[in-house]
C-alpha cells in the first residue's frame, strides 16, 4: 500500500468517525449523551495514568489575584527563559536597579524536576471572548491559569514536598525581585509610593563597631522565625534611635530597609483618629517591614499631662461656655491615641498579627518619653546616635571628597573631640561648592565652621555661668532680706 492510499485510508476512517458522532449528537437524547460522555471520561481517566492539578489566576468571586498563582509564575520565570518558544516580557524595578522579567505566554508548556521526578507544566487560559460591534468592542472574560501534569504515583510526594518547594521559591523570588514601597497613612489608610532611598551601611557616617553591631542584630533577627516560635514571641523586634537632630537618625532607617529588603510603614501618630484606627493600621502592614514612629516624643501626647490638661480645658470651659464649641472643633482634629493603645500596637495581643516585622521609633529627648513605652521587650534595642566622631568623619570624607587621607586630617580630629557637630552639618560643610571640588577647600571650610562652633559653645558656657551666679546672688539676697525680717519680727520692743 502506498503512502496516498494510507492517507486515504485514514482520511475514510476519519470521516466515518465524523459521521457517526454528528449522527449521534443529532437523534440520541440529551441525558444518554451526557451518561456515555461522563462514563467514557471516566474509562479514560481509569486508564490514563497522569493527573492534573489547575492553580486559577483569580480568586473565587473576589477579584483577588491568587497569591498561589503569583508564586507558580515567578518558580517558572528561570525555567521559561530556558525552554519555552514563546515568552511574555516585562520590567520589573526595585530600589536599586530594573530587569528584564520572562514568563511563559498562554498555552505554553515547560517541564520541572524536582528530587528526580519530573513534572510538567502548562500555562492556558479558561473563560469566553466576546465577538467585537461597531458599537462595542471586543471584551474577554478569559482567566488565565497554570496547570500542573504529573503521574498518579506521585500524588502524595506533589501535595507534601514539591508544591510546597514551589510556593517558597516562588516566594523568595518575589521578595528578592519586588518593587519595595515606602508608605504612610492618611486617617487610617495607608498610601503608598516607590522607595528608593540610596542610603547603605557602607556609606553610613557612624562608628564601625557601633555599625557592625546593627548590622549582626538585624541579619540575626532576620532569620530567626524558628527561634522566635520556639519562645513563643512574635517575630518582631523594637529599635529606639535617640540623639540630638541631624545625626542619622532617619538615615539609619533607610540602610536598615535596603539592608534587608524590607517595606517601610511611616506611621503618623497624630493622623490616626483614634486606638482602632491604630488597631487597622497595624492589620493590614504586610511581614518583611519597618514600622516607623518618628519623634516619638511630639507625636502624640502619651503622657500624664494630657488627663492634666483636659481638667485645665474643662474648667475654662465652665467659666466661659463659648470655648466649648472651639473645643469640639478641636476634638474632630486631634489624635485620641491612648498611651495603652499604642502599648498594645506594639507588643500586645494584635502586634502578633503577621510577622518578620521591626518597630522603630526615634526621639531626640529620649528622657520625655514614658518608661513604659522603651523598656526592654518593647524597644528591645537602644541606640545612642551621637555628634559627629573622628570616624564619622573620615567615612564622610571619603563620601563626599574622595579622599582617606589628608594633612588637614589632624586638626579636624583635635577640634572634633573638643567641638559638638553632627554628622549633617559635617556633611553640609564637606558639600563640593564647585565640580570637580577641591578637597583642600572644604576640608578649610569645615576646619572654619568647627573653629566658629567651638567659639559659640565657649561663648554660651560663659553666658550660662554668668546666668548662674547671678541666679546664685539674687537667691542669696533673697535669703539674707528673709531673714533680716524674720529677725525684725521676732525682736522683743524696749520698755519705754
Amino acid at each position: 500500500m502506498t503512502t496516498t492510499d494510507r492517507f486515504t485510508h485514514v482520511g475514510s476512517i476519519v470521516a466515518s468517525f465524523m459521521f457517526v458522532w454528528a449522527m449521534f449528537q443529532q437523534f440520541f437524547p440529551h441525558q444518554l449523551r451526557t451518561s456515555i460522555e461522563k462514563y467514557s471520561q471516566r474509562l479514560f481517566t481509569f486508564f490514563y495514568p497522569y493527573i492534573q492539578i489547575r492553580f486559577n489566576e483569580n480568586t473565587g468571586d473576589r477579584f483577588m489575584r491568587s497569591e498561589a498563582y503569583l508564586a507558580i509564575e515567578n518558580y517558572l520565570s528561570s525555567n521559561a527563559s530556558l525552554q519555552a518558544k514563546r515568552l511574555k516580557a516585562d520590567i520589573v524595578k526595585n530600589s536599586t536597579s530594573q530587569a528584564l522579567a520572562l514568563s511563559m505566554d498562554d498555552n505554553e508548556e515547560v517541564a520541572d524536576e524536582f528530587q528526580g521526578v519530573k513534572f510538567w507544566w502548562a500555562s492556558g487560559t479558561h473563560g469566553t471572548k466576546s465577538h467585537p460591534s461597531i458599537s462595542y468592542p471586543q471584551v474577554t472574560d478569559e482567566k488565565r491559569h497554570y496547570r500542573l501534569t504529573l503521574h498518579k504515583k506521585h500524588r502524595n510526594f506533589v501535595i507534601g514536598s514539591y508544591l510546597t518547594h514551589v510556593l517558597k521559591e516562588g516566594v523568595a523570588i518575589k521578595v528578592r525581585n519586588r518593587q519595595r514601597k515606602l508608605y504612610t497613612n492618611y486617617g487610617s489608610y495607608w498610601s503608598h509610593v516607590v522607595f528608593e532611598h540610596p542610603a547603605t551601611f557602607e556609606t553610613l557616617a557612624m562608628d564601625t563597631d557601633k555599625k557592625q553591631d546593627i548590622i549582626d542584630d538585624l541579619i540575626t533577627f532576620s532569620k530567626a522565625e524558628e527561634f522566635y516560635k520556639r519562645i513563643g514571641r512574635a517575630w518582631k523586634r523594637g529599635y529606639l534611635l535617640y540623639g540630638p537632630p541631624g545625626t542619622g537618625k532617619s538615615t539609619l532607617i533607610a540602610a536598615m530597609a535596603n539592608l534587608l529588603g524590607y517595606d517601610l510603614y511611616d506611621l503618623e501618630l497624630t493622623a490616626v483618629r483614634d486606638n482602632i484606627g491604630l488597631r487597622r493600621l497595624l492589620v493590614e502592614t504586610s511581614s518583611k517591614s519597618i514600622i516607623v514612629i518618628e519623634d516619638i516624643d511630639c507625636s502624640v501626647d502619651l503622657t500624664g499631662q494630657r488627663k492634666k490638661k483636659k481638667k485645665e480645658k474643662e474648667k475654662e470651659e465652665e467659666k466661659d461656655p463659648a470655648k466649648k464649641s472651639e473645643k469640639e472643633e478641636e476634638d474632630t482634629k486631634t489624635s485620641n491615641v491612648t498611651l495603652s493603645g499604642l502599648l498594645n500596637f506594639i507588643d500586645g495581643l494584635w502586634s502578633a498579627c503577621g510577622g518578620e516585622r521591626l518597630i522603630v521609633f526615634t526621639t531626640n529627648y529620649v528622657e520625655k518619653l514614658d518608661p513604659a513605652l522603651i523598656r526592654r521587650g518593647r524597644m528591645d534595642k537602644h541606640i545612642e546616635l551621637s555628634y559627629c566622631s573622628f570616624e564619622a568623619f573620615r567615612m564622610l570624607a571619603k563620601n563626599y571628597l574622595n579622599i582617606e587621607s589628608h594633612d588637614l586630617f589632624v586638626q579636624i580630629r583635635v577640634l572634633l573631640e573638643e567641638t559638638n557637630m553632627t554628622p549633617a552639618d559635617v556633611a553640609e560643610n564637606l558639600m563640593p561648592k564647585t565640580v570637580p571640588g577641591d578637597a583642600t577647600t572644604c576640608l578649610e571650610i569645615l576646619i572654619r565652621a568647627l573653629h566658629k562652633a567651638k567659639e559659640e559653645a565657649r561663648l554660651k558656657a560663659e553666658e550660662e555661668s554668668e546666668k548662674n551666679k547671678s541666679s546664685a546672688k539674687e537667691v542669696k539676697e533673697q535669703e539674707k532680706e528673709t531673714s533680716t525680717e524674720e529677725e525684725s519680727k521676732t525682736k522683743k520692743p524696749s520698755a519705754s
